[in-house]
């Protein structure tokens, strides 16, 4: 058990000294430097450097008896409110300060998202944060999933635009289905995912078989226009499919795999 405690109080910030001799004055207090080196195991020659330590920490108090110096620790109620008190302290002024920092630098990255469920999270918070616009290109278990999210949004005011694979059992927002899901998942080897928060923001995703995942999330300016295009492009195709779908299966034959062939620009021959 006195294991496990020196463990603890050395990942808030004692060292393994410390944390040995705040313990030892906790079992027998008051007690002379000397006494609190021979009951924790430290080197006498250490003691008075850890006890000034435990003095600046205000975890231990001297005290003078019989022209001897003895040392008592602040019990541990005490201890454990005051030091949760300091804390919380600190991170207020940090949440203040690096917020502040942040905004001082336009430097963006990319991050990589390998979790499916908080890959989900993830979607779910940028959606709740977004103002204006949401352009999601995305499959029935993760639309199903963002559904509530989506139509609050919507409610709110806020321009959705969807291109989903497979036939949408979700009406929310402006959905455009994409009429070859099939093909698209062989391609890919699983599902797309795209998801662009008021032109600032983006996640984008690729779901495999039992939901492993390869993501990133980012602001950087060039992914996030990356992934806007991706799906405005989509949207564009989707309304010409709706339009003109048999001229096009004409030209380029069943699931338009002539137009799909990037690597060449020819037609259906007769």
């Amino acid at each position: 058990m006195v294991v496990n405690i020196v463990q603890s109080l050395m990942q808030i910030g004692f060292s393994r000294y410390e944390a040995r001799a705040y313990i030892s004055l906790l079992e027998d207090h008051p007690a002379t430097a000397y006494e609190t080196a021979r009951s924790s195991g430290i080197p006498t020659s250490k003691i008075y450097e850890v006890l000034a330590k435990l003095l600046e920490k205000d975890v231990v108090m001297e005290i003078v008896e019989n022209n001897k110096k003895r040392y008592i620790p602040l019990e541990p109620g005490e201890f454990v409110s005051s030091y949760k008190s300091m804390i919380n302290t600190t991170l207020d002024i940090l949440k203040t300060d690096l917020t502040t920092m942040k905004k001082q630098t336009n430097v963006s990255y990319i991050w990589n998202v390998s979790d499916y469920s908080h890959f989900l999270e993830q979607s779910k918070r940028i959606i709740m944060q977004t103002k204006r616009s949401l352009l999601l290109s995305i499959w029935k278990e993760e639309l199903d999933y963002l559904q509530k999210e989506l139509a609050v949004k919507e409610k709110m005011g806020v321009k959705i635009a969807i291109i989903h694979f497979g036939k949408p059992a979700v009406s929310v927002g402006r959905v455009f289905p994409h009429p070859i899901e099939d093909t698209i998942y062989e391609e890919k080897g699983g599902k797309g995912f795209v998801l662009v928060s008021d032109a600032k923001e983006a996640l984008m995703g690729t779901i495999f078989v039992n939901n492993t995942i390869e993501g990133a999330w980012s602001k950087n300016r060039g992914f996030v226009t990356l992934a806007e295009d991706y799906i405005k492009h989509d949207i564009y195709i989707m309304k010409i499919v709706k339009r003109f779908n048999n001229m096009l299966l004409k030209h380029f034959g069943k699931k338009y795999a002539k137009l799909r062939d990037i690597f060449s620009d020819e037609e259906v021959t007769k």
